[in-house]
């Protein structure tokens, strides 16, 4: 009975005509809340202008996200950006239900615009419905986490970590014409609508026949609240041009307004829907469960048929336990994707391939002694800045592992070009750090990466980086732990695991700061022994004169910020351990380090001995 109201209910809400126009992208429609159906709409924008831009979207701080930070962590977005725009310190906490201007690079992947994010779960109950509309805020839709992620939805178990694709969407030529010059993703409240959206972002050029245009609204359309609306803006939203007071949380809903063109020929009507959010909360709650009943009846996919893989028992621990959770490929399937692994797509030499699978781009690694540590690794993590893995093969003893491709190579292959600036050089080592301290900080147990060098840093097509090859990384069940098996590369390996094999997380710190002296002085960390010249460097007479010989004489850059960063370097590559800053400490440095370089010319700074 409940359901059968409920159900005549959401008929009678959701009916809308369907409307061929000239605009940006369909509206959501409330579509979301039935997690058994996807329609484009809830997978994301559809591709329809340039392959990626700079997106923004609107958050409201919560008592666990609540500032610059640790928004910036949730969302995969830089902190230092998130403070700029809403004139507020990276640490600055928050009152709850503050909202948040959160600049973000938006690109186009299969067919549909989105931001990468990633989640781990934290309790038992958590399901892609929850994360995408409670803890995101509907930025997401599960629909769009089922479809990106491995996990069967009845299979989610706290430490998971899954994928979260952000809604977001680059300006069509059309609106480029008009003058706008980005899109924001806002999520309308209880009251709200197309004019009070466009009056609140007024400042930054939103106007209403663009926000109706951009969602391909008519007068017919209903709105309803908790679903993202996309905003059209001429000017970037900042706090000073935004216009917080515009929000009708508890106002009736708005009655029909006139045209504001009357010449038009159409009538912009914009009605609020005035169903309360408790109606909205039940009617979530029931639903939810009635898909799950109807699941429970179904069976998981099964795997591929045609020429099966091996026994699971034939397998390791760490591959068994992939297989569910990872994509099994036949070797067929490979070859076909590489061309049969031509030396063309073979890259720089490498036992790694460029491969296409379905249209995307992929490489393959062919690897032939035993990598179940490895694969059980990766499919534990998943976050924006490491590489993702998605699938392997297993044939004949050799073990294909299939990547994400990284457009750039290695970092290693740009330390020697000048043309890779200050800022990419920061924003690299921002990267970095924001992987290593989701590998230190939140996963369960910690994870060090262990081998940490300018060639397992990939660079993506905006030149963002990725941490890769996880094969010696290993878990942390406790703080400090040894082994006898000391591996690693020259020039990174910290002292006390050379000496006595310990194993800590300030390992990987001692690794990232010699990475940030090669960023800084272009220099190779085994040739220039870069952890053992740093202190000289930064101490005694002449330090202005002695960093400006380490620094990279192809690169300009504000001597002040490089003093700062070289520090921080040198910090991280102390030879005791118990002086080395926690990553954390770094990743909150570098953010405010990028804060500063945001409007920094090419200008000598004044710089004290």
């Amino acid at each position: 009975m409940v359901m059968a109201f409920l159900g005549d209910v959401v008929v009678v809400l959701v009916v809308a005509l369907a409307v061929q126009a000239e605009a940006q992208q369909s509206y959501v429609n409330n579509k979301q809340l039935n997690c058994e159906q996807s329609p484009n709409t809830t997978l994301g924008f559809v591709c329809n202008a340039a392959p990626s831009c700079t997106a923004y979207l609107t958050f409201r701080s919560t008592p666990t996200y609540n500032t610059p930070v640790t928004i910036a962590y949730l969302l995969s977005a830089n902190a230092s950006q998130i403070a700029a725009a809403n004139n507020i310190s990276d640490i600055t906490p928050l009152p709850t239900d503050t909202l948040l201007l959160v600049p973000i690079p938006c690109s186009c992947s299969s067919n549909y615009y989105q931001h990468n994010a990633s989640y781990t779960l934290k309790f038992l109950g958590e399901t892609y419905f929850s994360v995408a509309n409670n803890t995101y805020q509907s930025l997401s839709t599960c629909q769009a986490l089922m479809a990106q992620n491995p996990y069967d939805f009845r299979r989610l178990l706290p430490k998971m970590t899954i994928a979260v694709p952000i809604r977001c969407a680059c300006p069509t030529p059309s609106q480029t014409a008009a003058g706008f010059t980005s899109l924001l993703t806002y999520l309308l409240r209880q009251g709200e609508d197309a004019t009070s959206t466009a009056a609140k972002f007024a400042a930054a050029g939103a106007a209403v026949p663009a926000i109706m245009d951009a969602n391909m609204l008519n007068q017919t359309s209903i709105l309803f609240y908790f679903t993202p609306l996309l905003v059209p803006l001429k000017t970037q939203p900042t706090l000073q041009n935004t216009n917080t007071n515009t929000n009708t949380n508890t106002s009736p809903p708005p009655q029909p307004i006139p045209p504001t063109n009357p010449a038009s020929s159409h009538k912009w009507i914009f009605i609020g829907v005035g169903i309360g959010a408790a109606l909205l909360v039940i009617f979530s709650v029931i639903a939810l469960v009635w898909l799950f009943r109807r699941r429970s009846h179904k069976s998981p996919n099964p795997l591929p048929t045609e020429e099966s893989p091996p026994p699971l028992s034939e397998l390791s621990q760490g591959i068994r336990s992939a297989v569910e959770t990872l994509s099994l490929y036949k070797l067929e399937e490979l070859e076909i994707a590489t061309n049969s692994f031509a030396e063309s797509n073979r890259i720089a030499g490498s036992s790694v391939y460029r491969g296409w699978f379905n249209g995307d781009e992929a490489v393959v690694k062919v690897i032939k002694e035993d990598v179940s540590g490895e694969i059980n690794t990766l499919r534990q993590i998943n976050h924006s800045r490491i590489i993702r893995l998605s699938g392997f093969c297993l044939h004949q003893g050799t073990t294909y592992l299939v990547y994400e491709y990284a457009h750039n190579g290695s970092l290693k292959d740009w330390l020697h070009k000048p043309h890779l600036d200050w800022k990419q050089r920061l924003q690299i080592a921002y990267d970095v750090a924001d992987a290593l301290n989701y590998l230190h900080n939140f996963t369960n147990p910690p994870y060090i990466h262990k081998n940490l060098t300018t060639t397992n840093i990939l660079l993506d097509s905006n030149m963002r980086a990725k941490l890769a090859n996880f094969g010696l990384a290993r878990a942390l069940e406790f703080d400090k732990v040894t082994t006898r098996h000391v591996v690693g590369a020259q020039g990174y390996m910290a002292p006390e695991y050379i000496e006595t094999g310990l194993l800590t997380p300030k390992l990987d710190v001692f690794a990232f700061g010699v990475i940030m002296l090669e960023l800084l002085s272009g220099r190779e960390a085994a040739a220039g022994k870069l952890h053992e010249t740093i202190d000289g460097v930064l101490s005694g007479d002449n330090v202005r004169d002695k960093l400006q010989g380490f620094m990279d004489p192809n690169l300009d850059y504000p001597l002040e910020l490089a003093y700062s960063k070289a520090q921080l370097a040198c910090s991280c590559v102390a030879h005791n351990v118990d002086v080395r800053p926690p990553i954390s400490e770094v990743l909150l440095a570098l953010s405010a380090l990028l804060s500063s370089s945001t409007d920094w010319e090419d200008t000598s700074l004044t710089f004290t001995d």
